[in-house]
Order: C-alpha cells, then structure tokens, then sequence
C-alpha cells in the first residue's frame, strides 16, 4: 500500500486531540472557530478534523495571547496583517519575476539594435583628419551651387 504523502493541511485529529496537542481545553478550540480563527475541516459525518497547520495556528493563537498579552481582537489583526503581507509577498516576487523578463528582452532587443546599427555603421573622420587626408592627395568633390 502506498504511503501518503504528508498534508500540513489534511484534517487528521478530532477537536480532543488537537485540544491535547495545542495545550487547550476543547472548548477553546469551539470559541477560537466561532471567532473565524481557526477553521477545521469536516469529516462526512461532520465531526471537525484539526490539520497539523491547525494546530499549530492554536500554538500561536496561544502565544499570542499568552505571552505577548494579545485579546482575540488583537489576534485576528495580527492574522489578517501577516495574511495581507504574505500576500504582498507573493505579488513582489511576481513583479520581481515580470521585471527579469522585462530587463531580459530588453537587453535581447538592444543586442539586436547594436547588430543591426553597426551593419550599418559608416566610420566618422573628423574634420582636421580629412583635411590631412587632402594633403595626402585624396580629393572629396565638393558642388558648389552656381
């Protein structure tokens, strides 16, 4: 039988054992989905079904407003911040990519402009060196207007 592989996000434990692992009373668990901050997953006959990433969110739902003195008020901001800026992340690192494409063609359609440029490139000789030119008997007709 093949193994699964592991699912941080695959409802595994029943509200008891997530309580246990995350160090909560059961009911905790019930006021912190109430909340919107946490939601388990449901078994078919409805039974909730904590993930790994679940409680883990309850450790830090718990250090949160253990250690760091936060109401659940404060909690839910802190989620909602660390989401926008997860998602801001993930926008900058698409921007970050669109724009090494962009200085990829870029530097591609400027080699091509050099190619093309120096194929057509005529060397300049400045006027005192044409002048010296002349004296060495090389003639540049010149029209003058009658």
């Amino acid at each position: 039988m093949a193994e699964r592989s592991h699912d941080p996000d695959r409802g595994v434990y029943m509200i008891s054992v997530a309580a246990e692992l995350a160090g909560m009373h059961p009911q905790t668990l019930r006021i912190y989905e109430a909340r919107g901050l946490i939601t388990p997953k449901r078994s078919p006959k409805n039974t909730r079904l904590y993930s790994q990433g679940d409680v883990e969110r309850l450790r830090r739902i718990q250090e949160l407003t253990g250690e760091l003195g936060m109401n659940l008020a404060g909690v839910e901001r802190v989620f909602e911040l660390e989401a926008d800026l997860e998602r801001m992340r993930r926008r900058l690192r698409a921007f970050e990519r669109q724009a090494d494409r962009a200085q990829q063609e870029l530097r591609k359609e400027i080699e091509r402009v050099r190619r093309s440029v120096k194929a057509e490139m005529v060397v300049y000789e400045p006027p005192s060196q044409a002048l010296a030119s002349r004296r060495r008997g090389v003639r540049i007709p010149i029209q003058r207007p009658r």
